[in-house]
């Protein structure tokens, strides 16, 4: 690669991604951060700070994913459109700026998993640089650690809208209402969770290891009336723990009643 965009949400992935565009282009590698209403702010903070971090040039690009009435419905390819507004933004940028490679931080685990935005990226030419080194996240994380990335052990992440079901329309007071008791549970010290979002009811998925400590020092009754004030009626605890990309449960379950 003579140049390259790396489009950096500062995840473990991505921020592997970054540092070693730096070391192997220095200045002619860019980073790119979307700014999202399905994105917390704390996240476009976060990377901003990662990147200066990392002495890498970085910009902030608008998308209008929710502007697109196919991602606002919800759509079992959700993904793609999301991901087909942010290659469709990063184009431009790396023509300006003389940028031959536009890439992103997938990686071999996402091949195993239900990833439409995977086909918009190949649509687009996007290259995944750690699927090509054939690297899985354990291995990301274990590289990040010994190049002392800060991102080495950061819990994943994954947009808002995934704390909604299929076909559950989102809107942006859906996307605040679930931000707000994702940084509750935060402001609690909890990690590794995700708050689904199922109407009036919120389904906490919780890292194993923390699950007790909603039952210590009064929390339950805490998140119980932070999550009213923010417009749950009923708060539950999922006792499956947290699960990545669980909503994609229902369709391999749906596969399976079906045969497929």
């Amino acid at each position: 690669m003579e140049s390259v965009v790396v489009a950096f949400s500062g995840g473990v992935d991505s921020t592997l991604l970054a540092r070693a565009a730096k070391d192997a282009l220095g200045a002619r590698a860019l980073l790119v951060t979307a700014d999202s209403e399905t994105y917390p702010g704390r996240e476009l903070e976060e990377a901003t700070r990662l990147a200066r971090l990392l002495g890498v040039r970085h910009l902030v690009v608008r998308t209008e994913e929710l502007r697109n009435p196919e991602y606002a419905k919800n759509p079992v390819n959700r993904c793609f459109f999301c991901k087909e507004e942010l290659f469709t933004r990063l184009a431009p940028i790396a023509e300006r700026e003389g940028c031959r490679t536009l890439v992103y931080g997938a990686n071999m685990d996402d091949l195993g998993d239900h990833r439409p935005g995977m086909k918009a990226a190949q649509e687009h030419g996007v290259r995944a640089p750690l699927i090509e080194a054939e690297l899985w996240k354990e291995e990301i994380r274990a590289v990040s650690r010994e190049l002392g990335l800060p991102t080495w052990d950061k819990p994943s992440f994954a947009c808002l809208s995934s704390r909604f079901q299929y076909g559950d329309r989102i809107t942006p007071e859906k996307l605040r209402q679930v931000d707000a008791a994702e940084e509750f549970m935060r402001s609690l010290g909890f990690r590794q969770f995700r708050v689904r979002h199922h109407d009036r009811l919120a389904r906490l998925e919780i890292a194993r290891e923390e699950m007790a400590r909603v039952w210590e020092e009064g929390r339950h009754a805490a998140i119980v009336t932070r999550f009213r004030e923010i417009g749950y009626i009923y708060v539950t605890v999922d006792l499956a723990g947290f699960q990545s990309g669980s909503a994609n449960l229902l369709l391999s379950l749906g596969r399976k009643a079906t045969g497929g």
